[in-house]
């Protein structure tokens, strides 16, 4: 070995070499006078990155090469970690600063819900190197306010979904909205029926001495029902067998009853559609014992027809709705399959092909000079595998329908006039009302926001509580207000409205959905989208709540789940 060329007896290991270096460097920056060690600076400079380990490899400029392996998150002492510098070596910030730029990022990350602001205020900027930095931003008080005020958002998304119950939270007390004087409630009540609305400061000192904003709450809560049966809970009622338990149920065997009641309930139903088709009522609700359908008024959902929405659904149903006439899509089925077919365009031509090929038999296949499973007398097995017919080809389609029964995809989407075909399908539709069980005989609960024929006034319940919560390390009071029932897309935006004048601006709401009904946020895009031009000023509802109530959906399949105000802007959740 001693004898062969290009062999150093000095060699030594790489790892060796990095601990002689590292020692040298020791011994350098502990000597107060400057080594003589050639190809190195004798006292570090002050630009250059503290985490670059190593020595210098050359006399020019003195200034160490930068590491592209080191970062700011992997340095040894906490000391080094105080300083940040630029590409260029020339700036430098400390470590505080660079937490409080990071700290209003996710500030302002928070408003993912909202609107984007303009892009010449980007928080980021190209350097010479084509590398994407963070700006040290040199007067955080003059950027943040501006970004964070272009994000601001005064509304949130309409949310058409059925919900079961609502739990809003706030620090100031919310004891005005519970027990109100008889007078106030009386109030409340007119001013539903005649649909006066009554305008607020935007900020209240004092809301339990408000009488108007109790009176306009108590009008907020109330809704109409029919059928109306006290001792039986008829919302939700899908899934709810078990509410229905125990219950006097005097028409199960009495056919006579059984048809008075399905009577009524068909004037109470043509006369929503009437109400809907002049829009005087903005929309409403049946609510069957399989299914739950959501009619709405021309010019809402950016709609400029009248619109209904059924979910879920089961073959039968679709086949029973295209027997009668009524034409129908599937909005998320529909779009699913041409996200497929822009991901594979040619996949679902050549599996067409395919099975034309391989299924269609018969004199076809004789005029074009032979049969499709002609290779199979090639090979001599014609006898053994039997020639497939239509009627796999007909079973593998109807699998592919019955797996849509019952989920997300089954929604359907009625437009214009067969939504009054629709109507006269479930006046005459059989099953819609159940036979046997709990529910047997009992008619579909129709919700609306307004009076129609047959309907009984109905109030949400609400109860306000306190509760200690811990924030950081003490306790606070935080106030509860709990509301039941039904509560419809318009009730929680009038809620939602009066909360933040008499909250000053600053509460959360916990929303719990009827899942059923989750999917009724779903959006059409073959549908004609119309931006405000329907009059619906005469349909009884709260000018602000139209106006939110007229954007075209926005949550797809999901629904809010929790809505928070903070300084009289909201975000969310869903």
């Amino acid at each position: 070995m001693s004898d062969a060329s290009g062999y150093s007896p000095s060699f030594k290991r790489p790892s060796e070499i990095m601990r002689m270096r590292r020692k040298r460097a020791r011994s350098e920056a502990s000597s107060s006078s400057p080594s003589g060690a050639s190809g190195q600076s004798s006292s570090s400079s002050p630009s250059c990155r503290p985490f670059a380990p190593g020595p210098l490899f050359n006399k020019v400029a003195s200034v160490k090469r930068r590491n592209p392996f080191a970062n700011i998150n992997n340095t040894s002492t906490p000391s080094k970690r105080r300083l940040i510098h630029d590409e260029d070596d020339k700036m430098a910030t400390t470590e505080t600063e660079y937490v409080d730029e990071v700290s209003l990022l996710e500030r302002l990350g928070r408003q993912e819900n909202c609107s984007p602001g303009s892009e010449d205020d980007s928080l980021f900027e190209e350097s010479e190197g084509n590398v994407e930095t963070p700006l040290l931003l040199k007067s955080l008080q003059a950027i943040a306010p501006l970004s964070i005020e272009a994000s601001l958002c005064s509304e949130y998304p309409p949310d058409w979904s059925l919900k079961t119950r609502l739990l809003f939270s706030s620090l100031r007390s919310l004891s005005w909205s519970e027990q109100p004087k008889a007078q106030e409630e009386a109030i409340g009540l007119s001013q539903h029926c005649r649909t006066q609305f009554i305008t607020l400061p935007h900020s209240l000192q004092d809301p339990r001495s408000c009488s108007e904003l109790r009176c306009a709450f108590q009008q907020s809560l109330i809704y109409w029902q029919h059928p109306s049966l006290p001792w039986v809970p008829l919302f939700p009622r899908m899934n709810a067998n078990r509410r229905f338990t125990g219950t006097s149920a005097p028409w199960a065997q009495d056919a006579t009853l059984q048809q008075s009641l399905m009577n009524e309930w068909s004037a109470s139903l043509s006369s929503l559609y009437s109400l809907l088709k002049s829009r005087l009522c903005p929309y409403f609700y049946v609510c069957a014992y399989q299914f739950t359908v959501l009619f709405r008024a021309a010019g809402l959902a950016g709609s400029s027809s009248i619109t209904a929405l059924i979910s879920p659904t089961a073959r039968g149903l679709r086949e029973a709705m295209e027997a009668e006439g009524i034409e129908f899509s599937m909005p998320l089925l529909d779009e699913r399959k041409k996200t497929s077919e822009q991901q594979n365009p040619c996949k679902e031509q050549q599996q067409e092909s395919e099975h034309e090929d391989c299924w269609d038999g018969g004199e076809d296949d004789n005029e074009n000079g032979g049969s499709s499973l002609s290779w199979l007398k090639q090979i001599g097995v014609q006898d053994k595998i039997k020639n497939p017919d239509r009627v796999s080809m007909q079973l593998r389609k109807e699998s592919q329908a019955v797996s849509l029964d019952h989920k997300p995809e089954s929604v359907l989407s009625i437009e214009g006039p067969h939504t009054f075909t629709l109507i006269n399908f479930l006046i005459n539709c059989k099953s819609i009302v159940a036979t046997a069980g709990s529910q047997a005989g009992l008619p579909p609960t129709l919700l609306a926001p307004l009076a129609f024929r047959g309907a009984a006034m109905h109030s949400l319940k609400a109860r306000c509580v306190n509760v200690k919560s811990q924030v950081g390390s003490t306790y606070q009071n935080v106030s509860c207000l709990e509301i039941a029932g039904p509560i419809l897309p318009s009730s929680l935006h009038a809620i939602t409205t009066l909360l933040g004048p008499a909250q000053k601006g600053n509460f959360s709401a916990t929303l719990h959905t009827h899942t059923p009904t989750a999917i009724m946020n779903v959006h059409n895009p073959k549908q004609q989208c119309v931006s405000g031009t329907a009059d619906l000023s005469a349909c009884g509802l709260h000018p602000a709540s139209i106006q939110q109530l007229q954007q075209s959906p926005s949550l797809g399949k999901t629904a809010l789940m929790q809505i928070t105000m903070e300084d009289y802007s909201y975000t969310w959740k869903n």
